[in-house]
Parts: structure tokens; C-alpha cells; sequence
């Protein structure tokens, strides 16, 4: 039997963490999928700060600082384990309540990148805080991880920014390109999405395609009885989907995500990054 694939919400104990499991009860019911949170708790161990260890010890001596250290981690550990069993029981019963979904939820040490790569094959979408526990509250940085999994996970991925608020209309920063195009069509086939408004822009100098894949996108979509509209406007792609956004009212963002290599961003920079610092709405960014 085929499992059915799931929207995954990646909550640590930062601001973030209700926003994100509000997003993922959206996704899920929009995707008709089910709903896991994921806790990941990176391990650092840690070296008690009361034990004095200057100066040479004794092998005895060494025996029982090791064992202390190693009760004591293992206590910390202990604590943080309950801690975040707490967390996530709160958050599944805020996801259950607002959307009667049933609501898994998992813990696991690791590192967040590797933990997310290992659950890809069961994946639809995933959903996390466009900044972590650990970022600034500064409104344009982006958390630590979030481009390493944007570019190495090949699934819809939702960046959410702050308090939830339901989509009532999405913007498609389109491109013409492979990603995007794939964008459109997962649009297309999900009649859930049809009660929302689709604005599909494409920005940057105008080629002699253009049209072509203006037309395509605005086509498919009607043919699948959206309500949509696509339009070229000249112009940075950044400033261009910025004031679309504010102007069409929408509240969700597509996007395809690093077509070009890490070398190339490295010295040109990085229109995804500018994009997802610059959106101040929920972004659904594509690398497929």
C-alpha cells in the first residue's frame, strides 16, 4: 500500500514555532495531506561549568569527572527530551483544534539538514520559520538553515514569517523556467487551491519567449477553472514581485528556488535570497 505523503513542520522553541504549525494545518488541509511535527535537537555536548579542572588529576580523578560530566549530561538531556515532548503536545493540540486534522509528532537528535534529507521520499511540503530559535529578530536575515535546505531538498518548501493568516490570494514569481513551470502545474492540479485568486509576474528584461510563457501559464491555469491572471513587467525581480505583491493583495508567494549554482550566487548573489529577505508574506519556494 502506498503511504500517503505528509506536510512536515520543522518547530523549534522560537517565536516562530505556532506560526509554523498554523501554516503546516493550512497546507495540509489545502493539500489534503496528512500533518508531522518535527522537533530536531542538535547535540552539543556541554562541559559543567562548576567543575574546576585546572592543573593535572589523578587517573581516579579523571574516572569520576568523566562520570559526573556524563550523569550530568545525561540529566540535561532528560530535560530537554521532556521539554520538547511538551512542546510539541502543544502545538499538535493547536493544529488539531483549528483544523481537526490528526497531528503526528517526532523528536529526534541530529542535524536538522540530514534529519529533513532522510524523511524527503514521504514528504509533500515542507514548513519552517524563515528565522530560528537561534536568528536576530532583524526583519530581512534569514536563519541559518534555511538556504541549505531550500537548495539540497527537492520539495515545495514553505518559509513563514509572522502571525498566520489564511491565503486569500497567491502570487507566482514565474520565470518561465523548468521549476516554475512545475509551480504552475501543481496549481493546476489541486482544485483546492481554486477558490484563490492566481497573479502570475514575470519580471527582468523582456526575451523573445516572453509571451509565449506568459500566455502558457495564464492558459493553463483558466483551463483548470482558476481565476487567474499573468503579466510581464520589466524591471529587478526583487522591486518588481515586492510591489506585486502589496498591489495584487497577495498573501502567499511561489517561487523557484537556486536555478543557478552556489558558485555562480557566491560572487553574483543570490535572487532567491533577496526574495525571501525582501517578502513579507508566507513563501512557497520550488526546487524540484
Amino acid at each position: 500500500m502506498r503511504q500517503e505523503k505528509k506536510v512536515l513542520a520543522c518547530v523549534d522553541k522560537s517565536d516562530y514555532a505556532a506560526h509554523v504549525a498554523d501554516y503546516a494545518a493550512w497546507a495540509a488541509a489545502r493539500l489534503s495531506a496528512p500533518i508531522e511535527l518535527l522537533h530536531v535537537i542538535d547535540r552539543h555536548p556541554e562541559i559543567a561549568a562548576d567543575v574546576d579542572r585546572s592543573g593535572s588529576i589523578g587517573v581516579d580523578a579523571q574516572e569520576n569527572l568523566l562520570e559526573r560530566l556524563s550523569q550530568e549530561e545525561g540529566e540535561r538531556s532528560k530535560v530537554i527530551r521532556e521539554q520538547g515532548r511538551v512542546f510539541l503536545n502543544e502545538l499538535r493540540t493547536r493544529c488539531e483544534t483549528h483544523t481537526g486534522l490528526q497531528t503526528d509528532t517526532r523528536q529526534r537528535y541530529g542535524q536538522l539538514l540530514a534529519t529533513l534529507k532522510e524523511q524527503e521520499s514521504s514528504v509533500a511540503m515542507y514548513v519552517l520559520g524563515r528565522r530560528g530559535e537561534s536568528a536576530s529578530h532583524t526583519r530581512r536575515d534569514l536563519g541559518r538553515h534555511v538556504e541549505a535546505i531550500c537548495r539540497q531538498i527537492r520539495r515545495p518548501i514553505m518559509t513563514v514569517t509572522d502571525d498566520f493568516k489564511a491565503p486569500k490570494s497567491v502570487l507566482v514569481a514565474y520565470d518561465g523556467g523548468r521549476m516554475t513551470r512545475r509551480g504552475i502545474e501543481l496549481l493546476a492540479s489541486n482544485p483546492n487551491m481554486r477558490d484563490l485568486p492566481i497573479h502570475v509576474v514575470m519580471s527582468g528584461k523582456r526575451g523573445a519567449d516572453s509571451a509565449r510563457h506568459i500566455e502558457w501559464a495564464e492558459q493553463t491555469l483558466k483551463s483548470a477553472n482558476f481565476s487567474a491572471d499573468a503579466s510581464f513587467i520589466p524591471g529587478d525581480p526583487e522591486q518588481v514581485v515586492t510591489r506585486a505583491i502589496a498591489e495584487r493583495e497577495a498573501d502567499l508567494l511561489i517561487m523557484g528556488a537556486y536555478s543557478h549554482s552556489p558558485w555562480r550566487s557566491l560572487f553574483l548573489g543570490s535572487r532567491t535570497n533577496d526574495l525571501l529577505r525582501a517578502s513579507q508574506v508566507p513563501t512557497i519556494t520550488l526546487h524540484l
